[in-house]
């Protein structure tokens, strides 16, 4: 391990890239769903070395110059591992879309790494051979990582942390700290070999304290959720049954213009169907939830649609489905919503709610203008993409509990899910991870929600059209799931809220102090270090 912290320090030019995104492509491993933890104990060191061995520029490369690079080789590997999956949106439509998905895949993952080559960078002013070097480095990756999951929209998938919720006890801390929390907390354990190599004259059993003291860290963070699980008691709800149903339609074939018909019928026939001779279809169930844009038509253009969802509701029965929704005011048709309807027994919209949060060149088009001249369009169909709705409000259809309603990766934001998250008894997400069937997508993308339940201390009722249906509990715990690929319907009754969790009421104030603090530590630690003798 000696000679390979040495090789990590001397390697330059083409040989230092290729190693850097080699160990970054290692550490992606370690995000959802493969959890592999370890993977991030053999990448990370590796960036630290190479810290150690990289060369002080003047001026502008001071920040731009091999520091930089270095942190950027190692993201560029790290999301071109993580967010492959991205690229199985490209196969839907197929033809020229296919040509360019290796282009579009690498510039996201570019500049995603980005915000990692600016974090060593930033580290690496402050470096020095002492052990608290890695405090540094680990502090400006999880501010990096803050900074990627809110600026320009935010695009906080596979932050670092998740690699610290593998299981059900360790997802726990996230209700005293966050994802972001984990991330500075994973960073900073995973980085602690690099303080027993290269060896020295200390002692190996006194080189060995930081990473021992880091399996302890991992070992607390186990215990307290063994501790929370066990002490938690849950309370399910007395006036909710919902009935969640999966139709599995292939996107490929969804939005043609003659698919209408057999998407409403197999979504209607799932819901009404009896899974047993005890069964009593849908009475007992007050609500019937559909996915994301589960009906490829606007209600206003097939209002025949709205009728057959009115026959099959009985009278105390409310249908929530995700549809496209036009402003029937816009008289250019072109502002259209990618929503959430309340449908009651008489065919009515008693509540909607519109996506706020748009995925850029999925939903919507940045500069649209600029890229129309290249004949480049957002993915999904409509005419102009989708138009963000107003802001994160709740939903209350009549009879039903308060529900944060979260349209497709809204619930990855951790720590932003909108102020009525705090009045909210459930949240629902509703999800159309058919984009990225049969790839580790859907799988990662319910990870990611999942959390959230724990965060908030609040159940979440999560819908997909093939991916993963599941009614999650408040401590994260899946009560009961749909497997990608299966058409069915699940019969579930969520939980009553827990009380506020510390995330719930701190937020990132604490991340964001320990980032503080650290930064001041450094500073002090450079000014005392640079004071003549």
């Amino acid at each position: 391990m000696t000679s390979f912290a040495g090789y990590c320090m001397l390697a330059h030019g083409w040989r230092r890239a290729l190693l850097l995104i080699l160990a970054g492509a290692l550490a992606a491993l370690s995000a959802p769903p493969l959890f592999a933890l370890p993977a991030l104990f053999v990448a990370l060191p590796v960036w630290v070395w190479s810290l150690d061995g990289a060369e002080t520029g003047r001026g502008w490369r001071r920040l731009f110059g091999v520091p930089f690079l270095i942190g950027f080789w190692f993201g560029l590997g790290y999301f071109l591992v993580a967010l492959h999956w991205i690229g199985a949106a490209f196969f839907v439509d197929g033809g020229w879309v296919l040509a360019v998905m290796p282009v579009c895949l690498l510039a996201l993952c570019a500049v995603l790494a980005l915000f990692w080559g600016l974090a060593s960078a930033i580290a690496h002013l402050f470096w020095s051979h002492r052990g608290d070097r890695i405090l540094a480095l680990a502090a400006a990756l999880a501010a990096a990582e803050f900074a990627r999951g809110h600026l320009l929209s935010g695009f906080p998938f596979d932050l670092l942390g998740y690699a610290l919720t593998a299981n059900d006890q360790m997802m726990q801390a996230a209700s005293l700290v966050g994802v972001y929390g984990l991330t500075l907390v994973a960073a900073l354990v995973a980085m602690t070999p690099a303080l027993i190599w290269p060896a020295d004259k200390r002692a190996m059993t006194v080189r060995l304290v930081p990473f021992f003291a880091a399996i302890a860290v991992i070992a607390l963070q186990i215990g307290y959720g063994q501790y929370r699980l066990g002490a938690t008691i849950l309370t399910p709800r007395t006036d909710t049954r919902l009935r969640l149903v999966q139709p599995d339609i292939d996107q490929s074939i969804k939005w043609q213009a003659d698919s209408a018909n057999f998407v409403l019928d197999r979504l209607i026939s799932l819901s009404e169907a009896k899974t047993g001779p005890k069964d009593k279809g849908l009475d007992g169930v007050n609500l019937v939830v559909w996915p994301e844009t589960a009906l490829p038509v606007y209600p206003s253009d097939h209002p025949e649609t709205l009728a057959r969802i009115a026959r099959m509701l009985p009278e105390n029965v409310m249908l929530l489905t995700g549809m496209p929704w036009r402003d029937t005011e816009d008289r250019t048709g072109r502002t259209a919503y990618n929503a959430i309807l309340a449908i009651d027994h008489s065919g009515e919209i008693a509540s909607s709610y519109y996506k706020s949060h748009l995925v850029p060149f999925g939903e919507y088009l940045p500069f649209a203008g600029f890229f129309a001249q290249f004949g480049i369009t957002q993915f999904v169909p409509g005419n102009d993409g989708w138009t963000a709705g107003g802001p994160r409000r709740l939903m209350t259809p009549p009879g039903s509990p308060a529900l944060l309603p979260l349209v497709c990766y809204e619930a990855v934001f951790s720590g932003d899910l909108g102020a009525p998250v705090a009045d909210a008894a459930i949240l629902l997400n509703l999800t159309n991870d058919a984009w990225f069937d049969h790839s580790i997508g859907p799988a990662q993308h319910f990870d990611h929600a999942r959390l959230r339940a724990v965060e908030e201390g609040k159940p979440m009722v999560r819908v997909a059209n093939t991916g993963v249906t599941a009614l999650i509990d408040p401590l994260g715990r899946v009560a009961a799931s749909l497997t990608p690929d299966q058409v069915g319907t699940l019969d579930v009754v969520p939980d009553e809220p827990l009380p506020e969790t510390v995330f719930a009421r701190l937020r990132h104030w604490p991340l964001l102090v320990a980032l503080a603090a650290i930064g001041l530590f450094e500073l002090l630690a450079l000014f005392v270090a640079r004071r003549p003798r």
